[in-house]
Parts: C-alpha cells; structure tokens; sequence
C-alpha cells in the first residue's frame, strides 16, 4: 500500500512530465534541430506592398510563418518624415521577438534610409561600412554571432558601381576569423559579371528561383552566400549544408519575395 509521500511523489513526477512535454511542443523547430537552421534575406520596400498600402505586420508574419533565426531586410526607414518617425526595424523586432541591428545607407527625410539585420541570438557586436552607389549611397551591415557572422546588403542599380561591391565585401569577409554569410538585394543577374565574380570566393546557397517583381517574378537578383576564411569549409561543404532552400510566394506585402536557405542545424 503506497504511503501519503509516495503518492505525492508520483503526481509531483506526472506534472513533471507533462510540463517537459508541454516545453518542447512550444519550442521553435530550428531551435530544436529538427527543421536546421534557417536564413532569410527579404527586401521589404520599407512596409510598403505592391497594392501601395504601407503596412508594417505583413514582413514580420512572413518572418514568423517561416521560422527564420536570422533575417537580412533591405529598404528600412528609421524614423523618416515618410514612415511618420517610425523606427522600421525596431517594429519589426517587437513583431518578431528578435534582436534588431541597423545600418543606415543615407540620411533621408529626417531620419536614415539602410539596411537591418534581425536575429533570435544577441549579437555579440555590428558595424556598418559605404559601398558604392553612384545614384544612391549604400552600405554593407556586418552583425558578429557566436558561431558566425551575418551580413545584409543592398547593392547599387549601376553596374559599375556592383563590380566595384564584390570586391569590397569580399575583402571584409577575408578579415572575419568565422564563417559568413551575406544576403540581400545584390540588383544583378545571375550572368552578370559581378556575380560570377562574387563565386569565386563565395558559395551561392539559395537557389536560381526567380525573386522580383513579386506578383509575377522575371528576374533573380536575392542572394543568400556562404563563405569561410578560416579555410574549415570549402565551397563543397556549403553546398552539402543546404537542407532546402525555396522563395517564398508571397505576391502583396513587397515588390520582392522573400528567399529562404536551411542549413544542417550543426554546420554554423
């Protein structure tokens, strides 16, 4: 016959379970492991959809449908006359639950005009450095994590001006003692030659799915790149990392879809 103790023992160990069981559920599937570890570069047009209605829940719900860990947004306001001295980014960030770094590209309207970087982990440290634009300034963000570091981009309309990029952003990635990853709008072909520039030190992720315009996409000009200067991961082992990568078919929220790269949980 159990004791008055024994019996509460076994119910204190029941509840136990069921509240273990109750975490995991609750647990994201990329913290967990099971789905990998997943990135996102999204151009969001600064909130504003292709039917012209600025709203800024429609990228964050694409963000949390997805389960991204670390997302690169390009075309971001921070605290513009025209965004009616909203902080983007910082919106973004409550929607998400995720911990925002800004790089502003140009002063404009009262405020900054950049790119954000978004991220489940607490960056460790981010810098933002010019890259050329002849017809607008931009620049490159770079956010340190723990296992690697995250860089979002918007590259120039002017061709030279992209040729001028690769080089640039591949000299920073060489002075990184992790490996990187960079995504962003580059605003090129797949045969441009800047892209076929950017290969030969960087390992395309995501796949050749056509990414703008949005509704009815034509062209390919959203990357997702790994690279390693450590020299521990060659072009190969990037490339065996990827468990699925797709566009997302998102048509309103921005003149840009969204692309996607899981890679294997334990690769970054």
């Amino acid at each position: 016959m159990k004791t008055l103790t024994q019996y509460n023992l076994y119910r204190f160990g029941a509840a136990l379970l069921i509240v273990c069981a109750s975490l995991l559920l609750l647990t994201p599937a990329s913290v967990q492991g099971a789905d990998g570890f997943k990135i996102m570069s999204y151009n969001v047009r600064n909130g504003r959809g292709l039917d012209d209605v600025r709203d800024l829940s429609r990228a964050p719900a694409v963000i949390l449908a997805e389960g991204a860990d670390v997302v690169a947004i390009q075309e971001l306001d921070q605290k513009t006359k025209r965004s009616e001295g909203v902080d983007v980014l910082e919106e973004y960030a409550k929607q998400t639950k995720m911990y925002p770094s800004y790089g502003p590209a140009i002063d404009y309207q009262g405020g900054k005009y950049g790119v954000g970087i978004l991220t489940k982990e607490k960056p460790i440290k981010f810098e933002y450095f010019p890259l050329p634009g002849t017809e607008e300034q931009r620049c490159l963000l770079v956010v340190e994590l723990e296992k690697f570091v995250f860089c979002c981009s918007h590259w120039s309309l002017t061709k030279a001006d992209r040729a001028k990029t690769v080089g640039i952003v591949t000299a920073k990635m060489k002075e990184c003692k992790k490996p990187v990853v960079i995504c962003g709008d580059f605003n090129a072909e797949l045969d441009e030659d800047s892209i076929k520039e950017l290969d030969k030190d960087w390992t395309r992720l995501n796949s050749d799915e056509l990414t703008f315009p949005a509704d009815e996409p034509t062209v390919h000009i959203d990357y997702i790149c790994g690279a390693d200067p450590t020299g521990k991961r060659s072009a190969e082992d990037w490339k065996n990392a990827v468990v699925e990568t797709h566009v997302v078919p998102e048509k309103v929220a921005s003149d840009h879809r969204p692309v996607v790269v899981t890679l294997k949980p334990d690769f970054l």
